[in-house]
């Protein structure tokens, strides 16, 4: 991991330009997106053959585009932009079809034989979100939906889409979301409010302890790590969806770290302090709450990449230093988490070297990566739906977007320090180097941990729609570990499909289990073979926790003097606040 020097006065001239010119460019490095092009240009500039060949397909696109044929598009059929009727209407089925037929085009195009994987991905990337941009259904003259709805109501849709404009300059989005959270979604009053108690808080992270709601409880805790980049009460959004409160209300004694909002001060904070000041000091604390009573670890998103380390270092004799004080493991769930990042999913699409030095260098200046960077970094993944198609509604129907608990969360952004920013990317996304076992717990002169270890039982869950933690790259962790795991995949994306209570509508889940030391079976045969069960996968989970747990007993008093305050703690007011 990188040791923080001393900024030379040419090093700092080259940060203070490449910081300058950061808004141009999204944020984004420019070195890493012209490489990108230029892999594409020169490999088509110098295969005339290919060159002939989109040409021949373009021109067979566009003529079967003048007869309105959406054939060529196939799977395309299913856009939500283009599902109303009026879109089989000419002239808007030859612009539907045109759209598509671009579509197709630009897949076969952007991919050359010869060009890096990388730079092949990133191209095919762009020029989705060129055409996201560019589909008729983000103009006036193209929708015929939006014209229909105007006409019929003489342009009233409009005229309130201009004042939603104009309250959009008037007042920046990060405003309205918090004035929306403040009177809708109060951290603590309509969120956040299962009951229970601070019971640790050091600098970076408060552990929470829920009060049990039943007479007898599992002895075996269950300890959530959810990750930083975001609040840990989306596991305990309202009292309806709170995956907290189902657990209580299962018969589960509940522990949950909640993060600190970091600022320039924490600079230098790292993956090291993250993990002995998080799980490592919540272990400590539980260890003296409950006895020793070996605890249900549980990690979500970059806090399962977390508690998986957390694991394997405390598996390996020396690693931990202290571990005889920490409360021991008893199973091991991991939600939308990725051990190995070989495949890490779109977000990979911009981290390279050169994007990491490039982020790298804004971040130095600042002391930390904003988190309305990382907030723009995922609305620029799905722009279609997060910024094009709700810009449409809003600004040519008129049609602002209810807000719900969820979007209140996830406007509430937080951000990460400088260094930790960067070992994280280095080491996970570039390196990859949790899957090569060649992370090292405690910096250059620490230990190597392997998720070779592992040897727990582990509940491992992904959702099928997920662009953060692509399904098929959290089961990797098959490959990486011969402990048993169930393996369950639910419906949804990475937020919504772990938030999944039971009696959501259009909730399912497969789920099956791959017994210690079983044969690989790759996750397209899986899938196949893995039984499909509507409704939420929180009860399959419940499940496996009660059958990996003691008899019940009745809950275990805290201490006196343990409680440092109710819940919903500080950090995550501080952070509601920011």
């Amino acid at each position: 991991m990188d040791v923080p020097h001393e900024e030379s006065p040419t090093e700092r001239l080259d940060r203070l330009l490449h910081v300058a010119a950061s808004p141009l460019t999204g944020g984004l490095s420019p070195v890493s997106l012209s490489l990108a092009w230029a892999d594409w240009a020169w490999h088509l500039g110098v295969s005339p053959g290919r060159q002939m060949e989109l040409a021949a397909r373009a021109a067979q696109l566009a003529a079967d585009a003048l007869q309105g044929d959406d054939a060529p598009a196939g799977a395309a059929d299913e856009d939500p932009r283009f599902r109303h009727p009026d879109w089989a209407n000419w002239p808007f089925n030859v612009m539907r079809s045109s759209f598509r037929n671009a579509e197709t085009w630009w897949q076969e195009a952007a991919r050359l034989p010869g060009m890096t994987r990388h730079h092949a991905e990133l191209t095919d990337f762009m020029a989705r979100q060129w055409l996201g941009l560019m589909t008729p259904a983000n103009w006036l003259p193209s929708n015929p939906v939006v014209l229909h709805a105007n006409a019929e109501k003489l342009g009233a849709p409009l005229r309130q889409g201009w004042l939603n404009w104009l309250e959009d300059l008037a007042t920046p989005a990060s405003e309205r979301a918090a004035a929306e959270r403040e009177a809708r979604f109060k951290v603590g009053r309509d969120v956040a409010v299962t009951p229970g108690e601070v019971v640790m808080r050091n600098g970076l992270a408060e552990l929470i302890r829920y009060t049990p709601q039943t007479k007898t409880v599992h002895p075996e805790p269950v300890l959530i790590v959810p990750s930083w980049i975001m609040k840990y009460y989306i596991l305990d959004l309202s009292p309806h969806n709170s995956l907290v409160r189902y657990l209580v209300a299962q018969g589960h004694v509940v522990y949950m770290l909640s993060w600190k909002n970091p600022d320039a001060a924490d600079h230098d904070l790292t993956m090291d302090d993250y993990l002995r000041l998080g799980p490592f000091d919540a272990l400590k604390a539980i260890a003296t709450l409950e006895a020793r009573t070996p605890v249900h670890a549980m990690g979500y998103c970059l806090g399962g990449t977390l508690m998986a380390i957390a694991a394997a270092a405390l598996a390996r004799e020396g690693v931990v230093a202290d571990r005889k004080r920490l409360a021991p493991l008893k199973t091991l769930s991991l939600l939308a988490a990725q051990t190995d990042f070989s495949e890490p999913g779109e977000l990979g699409l911009f981290i390279d070297e050169s994007q990491v030095a490039y982020l790298q260098e804004q971040n130095r200046g600042r002391g930390y990566f904003p988190g309305e960077a990382m907030a723009g970094s995922f609305q620029f993944l799905h722009s279609r739906d997060l910024v094009w198609t709700r810009r449409m509604r809003e600004y040519l129907m008129g049609e602002r977007e209810q807000p719900s608990d969820l979007m209140a969360w996830n406007s509430d952004t937080t951000r990460m320090p400088a260094r930790m920013h960067h070992e994280y990317l280095t080491s996970l996304y570039l390196h990859n180097a949790l899957a090569m076992g060649s992370y090292r717990v405690g910096g250059h002169d620490g230990k190597t941990v392997s998720l070779a270890d592992l040897h727990l039982p582990v509940f491992l869950v992904g959702t099928t729609r997920d662009h953060v933690s692509p399904w098929r790259s959290v089961y990797k962790l098959h490959h990486l570990c011969e402990a048993e795991i169930t393996f369950a995949l639910a419906s949804g994306g990475h937020n919504a499909g772990i938030v999944s209570e039971p009696g959501h509508a259009r909730r399912s889940y497969r789920i099956a289990t791959r017994r210690a030391h079983g044969p690989w079976l790759p996750p397209a045969d899986w899938e196949r073979g893995a039984a499909e069960h509507e409704g939420s996968w929180w009860p399959a989970w419940h499940q496996w926790l009660s059958g990996h747990s003691s008899r019940r007993r009745a809950p275990r008093p805290l201490p006196r003097g343990a409680c440092l305050g109710p819940a919903p703690g500080e950090h995550v007011l501080k952070c509601y606040s920011d």
